[in-house]
């Protein structure tokens, strides 16, 4: 799938390839990212978002494939490449024994913003991160919901067209992450595309498009909509019953049951046709013993799509 190149692409990525020794964390990887769009990586741990990140940072240098960031080589210009974006990593880089102005200042310096530019900059990061009045505070007091905010601010203090957010959420409140993914939404508005890698479904359904890697390889891209859409082949079934065990043992040995998997207090059913999946399900349940208490079609979850095509994908890859 080559990545289509044009004016309004800000990230175009074709067949990229990034080995270590004999190991493959990224393998023929290809898409493009418009200006002002929210971009998702999604995947489970080792399926090569950090390392996708890194190489269109120019943090890395790609074994095969070709990326484009701001116009710039990944390969040839990462300094540039550099000098274009934003980039949060997992792990905060603020220096926790600054106060909170000086990280700003020093990131500031960093990115060569300085004179009346830099207080201006400065004073919207305080303003955008909440900390008005705690420009003193050393940033090891802060919470994880303000050190992640300041962390924004220090990455964006250049305003760059293109930022990269390596999971910048992990381990934080719900009431932070919602706050923070409302200044994403607030930068992408503003034309800046922004890059996320993340394993919260209910953030994954901010993106305007994901791509779902699988160790190295992307095997989905789309809208959340589109993914939801066509990632379930078949209709989904939401079945309540006790004991649970039981059920999923009877229902694996059902022709008409393709996939069960444990959601909440109950099962997900993919099965081929709701219609004429109803009655068998039930007799053999009855059969087995199991009081069901629910039983009934239901739209597809993200966290449907995503358990879908990564066992579709670890299937394939088996294969292979």
């Amino acid at each position: 799938m080559p990545a289509e190149v044009n004016a309004d692409m800000s990230v175009a990525v074709e067949a990229l390839v990034k080995r270590f020794g004999s190991f493959t964390a990224v393998d023929q990887v290809s898409f493009a990212a418009r200006k002002g769009e929210v971009f998702g990586f999604l995947g489970p741990n080792g399926s090569g978002k950090s390392t996708t990140i890194r190489i269109l940072c120019g943090l890395l240098r790609p074994t095969a494939g070709r990326a484009r960031v701001a116009g710039y080589d990944v390969a040839t210009q990462p300094e540039e490449v550099r000098r274009h974006i934003g980039y949060m990593s997992q792990k905060f880089s603020l220096y926790n024994d600054l106060t909170v102005i000086e990280n700003l200042r020093f990131y500031g310096g960093l990115y060569s913003v300085r004179g009346a530019r830099l207080k201006q900059r400065v004073a919207w990061a305080l303003r955008m991160a909440e900390l008005e009045g705690r420009e003193d505070v050393r940033t090891a007091a802060l919470s994880g919901g303000w050190k992640q905010r300041l962390a924004l601010g220090c990455a964006v203090l250049h305003r760059p067209p293109i930022v990269f957010l390596d999971e910048p959420t992990s381990g934080v409140d719900p009431l932070s992450r919602r706050r923070f993914w409302e200044l994403i939404q607030q930068m992408a508005a503003e034309g800046v595309t922004v890059f996320v890698s993340t394993h919260y479904m209910d953030e994954a359904e901010y993106c305007n498009r994901l791509a779902l890697l699988m160790r190295g390889r992307m095997i989905a891209l789309g809208t959340p909509a589109e993914l939801k859409l066509h990632a379930v082949q078949g209709d989904l079934m939401m079945l309540e019953a006790e004991p649970l065990q039981r059920a999923i043992q009877t229902l694996g040995a059902l022709e008409q049951v393709r996939d069960a998997a444990v959601f909440g207090n109950g099962l997900h059913l993919v099965v081929h046709d709701a219609a004429e999946a109803a009655d068998p399900i039930r007799r053999a349940l009855a059969a087995a013993g199991v009081r069901l208490t629910r039983l009934e079609v239901i739209r597809p979850s993200l966290e449907d799509a995503f358990v879908a095509l990564t066992t579709r994908g670890s299937q394939e890859q088996a294969h292979q």
